[in-house]
C-alpha cells in the first residue's frame, strides 16, 4: 500500500519518496536533462513545420494542382490555427497537466502530419495544416512550461533555456535545410511524414521520463475570455496573412483589423473581471516579463522575415538550388547554439536578463547591417555567411534571456498560461512582421523600377534594393528591442533556486 502526504507542494507519496532518495540526486538530475532532450526535440518539429514547407511548396503545387493565389494559406492555415488558440492550449494544460497535455499534443500532431502527407487534394492539406497548427497551440506551452517548472532558477536553469532558445531560435533555418533535402531526395510529402518520426522518438522518451505533479486544484475555465481571444487572434492573424497578397486598404483586411482590436479589448476587460481569469493580468503586467514579451513580439517582427527574404535572394537572384539554399542558412542555427548555451548559459545568472537582451538586439541589429552590403554578384561567402553568424550570437543572447525571463516567478498554475502567452507573442509578431515587411519590400521594388525598360538586370537589381529596405527596418525593430527593454527588464541577477526540504518536493505520479 503506497501512503500519502500533503504538503506545500502537493501530494506527496513517501514509497516513491523514499525510492527517490536511494537513487540520490544525481540520478534526477541526469533523469530531467534527458527529459529535456526528448522535449526540444518536441519543440524543434513544432517550429520547424512553420518553415518547412516553403521549400517543399512548388513541388506540392504541381501536385496538386493549386494556384499561386491559394499557396500561401497552406503556410497561414498553420499560423491561424496556432496563433489564435495558444492561450486557450496554455489553460489546457494548467487544466490537464503538463506532461498529459504534452502526450495529447505528440499524438495529434503526429495524425494530422500523416493526413497531410497523404492528401489527395489541396483542400485536405490545409485542413491538415490546421490541424498541426492546433495541436501544436497544445504542445508548445506544455513543452515550454515543462522546462519552466523542472528547472525553477540557478545556473541550471539558464542553461536548460539556453537549450531550449537555440532550438526555437534555429528551428526555421532546421527547417528550410529539412525541408531541401527530403524535397530533392524523397518527396514533399516527406516534410509532413518526417513529424511522425520526431513525435514517436519524443513520445516514447516524455512517456518514461516526464513526471506528473499531483495537484490539490484545476483551474476552471473562461469561457467569455476563451471566445474573446480566439476569435480576436483569429481575426488579427487572418488579417495580417490577407494583407500580404490583397493590400492594407482592403476592406476585408480593415475589418478583421477592427474586430480583432475589438475583441481584444474587450477580453483584458473580461479578465479584469472574471473570478478564474484565462489569463492572469499580473503575469504579463510585471515589468520583467512584460518588458521580455515584448522583445519577444519585436524581435520576430524584424526577424521572422529574414528566411523568407534570404531564401528568395538566394534561389532567385543568385540561382541557389533548394537543397544549397537549406544548406546555407546552415551557420545561422550553428551561432544560436554558441550565443544560447556557450555564452548566454555563463552570462545570464553574472549579468542578468537586462544586459543580455540589450546586447543581444544591438549584436542581431549590426548583423542586419551588414545585409546592406548585399549585390546580385555572389556575395555569400563576403556578405551573407558573416551576417548569418552575428545575428545568430545575438538572437541566441536575447531569447534564452527573454524566454527565462518571460515564465520566471510564475505560479505553478498558470505555468501552461505564461508559457503560451510566449509563444503567442512570437507569433503574431511574427504574422505582422511578414506582412509588414512584405508590403515594405514590394513598395521598394515597385519604386525602383518605375518608369523603367523592364530586364532581368532592372528585376535582380530591384529585388536587392528592396532587401535592402526590408532589412534596414528590421535593424529599426531590432533597436527598439534595445531601447524598449533596457529601460522596462530591471536589471537583476537570476536568482539562484533556494534549497528545497525533499519532504516538500511533489513526486511524480506516473
Amino acid at each position: 500500500m503506497v501512503r500519502f502526504l500533503l504538503g506545500p507542494g502537493g501530494l506527496v507519496s513517501l514509497q516513491d519518496r523514499s525510492t527517490s532518495l536511494m537513487a540520490g540526486p544525481g540520478a534526477a538530475d541526469r533523469r530531467k536533462w534527458l527529459a529535456l532532450a526528448f522535449i526540444v526535440i518536441a519543440q524543434l518539429m513544432v517550429v520547424l513545420d512553420g518553415t518547412i514547407v516553403t521549400v517543399a511548396m512548388p513541388a506540392a503545387q504541381v501536385d496538386l494542382g493549386f494556384t499561386d493565389a491559394d499557396r500561401q494559406w497552406v503556410i497561414t492555415a498553420y499560423a491561424l490555427a496556432f496563433g489564435s488558440l495558444l492561450l486557450l492550449g496554455g489553460r489546457l494544460v494548467d487544466l490537464f497537466g503538463q506532461k498529459r497535455a504534452f502526450l495529447l499534443g505528440l499524438v495529434g500532431f503526429a495524425l494530422a502530419s500523416v493526413l497531410g502527407g497523404v492528401a489527395p487534394s489541396f483542400g485536405m492539406l490545409i485542413v491538415a495544416r490546421a490541424g498541426q497548427g492546433v495541436f501544436g497551440a497544445l504542445l508548445a506551452p506544455a513543452a515550454l512550461s515543462l522546462i519552466t517548472t523542472m528547472f525553477p532558477a540557478g545556473k541550471d536553469r539558464a542553461k536548460a533555456f539556453g537549450v531550449f532558445s537555440a532550438v526555437a531560435a534555429s528551428g526555421g533555418a532546421t527547417g528550410l535545410l529539412l525541408g531541401g533535402v527530403l524535397t530533392e531526395y524523397l518527396s514533399w510529402r516527406w516534410c509532413m511524414f518526417v513529424n511522425v518520426v520526431f513525435a514517436l522518438v519524443a513520445l516514447v522518451g516524455a512517456a518514461a521520463l516526464l513526471p506528473r505533479v499531483a495537484r490539490p486544484a484545476r483551474p476552471r475555465f473562461d469561457v467569455l475570455g476563451i471566445i474573446t481571444v480566439t476569435l480576436g487572434l483569429v481575426a488579427i492573424v487572418y488579417g495580417f496573412g490577407r494583407a500580404e497578397t490583397a493590400g492594407w486598404s482592403d476592406g476585408v483586411v480593415l475589418a478583421s483589423f477592427v474586430v480583432g482590436v475589438v475583441l481584444v479589448a474587450l477580453f483584458v476587460l473580461v479578465e479584469r473581471r472574471v473570478a478564474h481569469p484565462l489569463l492572469p493580468l499580473p503575469v504579463v503586467l510585471d515589468r520583467d516579463r512584460g518588458g521580455a514579451l515584448l522583445a519577444m513580439g519585436l524581435v520576430n517582427v524584424g526577424l521572422f522575415g529574414l528566411f523568407l527574404f534570404l531564401t528568395y535572394y538566394l534561389q532567385v537572384t543568385l540561382g541557389f538550388s533548394a537543397l544549397m539554399t537549406g544548406v546555407a542558412f546552415v551557420p545561422f542555427p550553428l551561432a544560436i547554439i554558441v550565443g544560447s548555451t556557450f555564452l548566454s548559459s555563463r552570462l545570464l545568472p553574472r549579468f542578468g536578463p537586462r544586459v543580455l537582451i540589450v546586447v543581444g538586439a544591438l549584436v542581431a541589429a549590426a548583423g542586419l547591417l551588414i545585409l546592406q552590403a548585399l549585390s546580385v554578384e555572389d556575395v555569400y561567402l563576403t556578405v551573407v555567411l558573416p551576417a548569418l553568424v552575428v545575428i545568430g550570437v545575438g538572437v541566441g543572447l536575447l531569447f534564452t534571456a527573454a524566454i527565462s525571463t518571460s515564465t520566471f516567478g510564475v505560479a505553478p498554475g498558470d505555468a501552461g498560461v505564461a508559457s503560451a502567452a510566449v509563444n503567442m507573442v512570437q507569433q503574431v509578431g511574427g504574422s505582422i512582421g511578414t506582412a509588414l515587411l512584405s508590403s515594405i519590400y514590394a513598395g521598394a521594388v515597385a519604386q525602383h523600377i518605375d518608369g523603367k525598360q523592364p530586364t532581368r538586370a532592372l528585376a535582380d537589381a530591384a529585388a536587392v534594393h528592396g532587401y535592402h529596405v526590408t532589412f534596414a527596418v528590421s535593424v529599426v525593430a531590432l533597436v527598439a528591442v534595445a531601447v524598449i527593454c533596457g529601460l522596462l527588464v530591471r536589471r537583476v541577477r537570476d536568482r539562484a533556486a533556494p534549497a528545497v526540504d525533499q519532504d516538500q518536493v511533489p513526486v511524480a505520479v506516473h
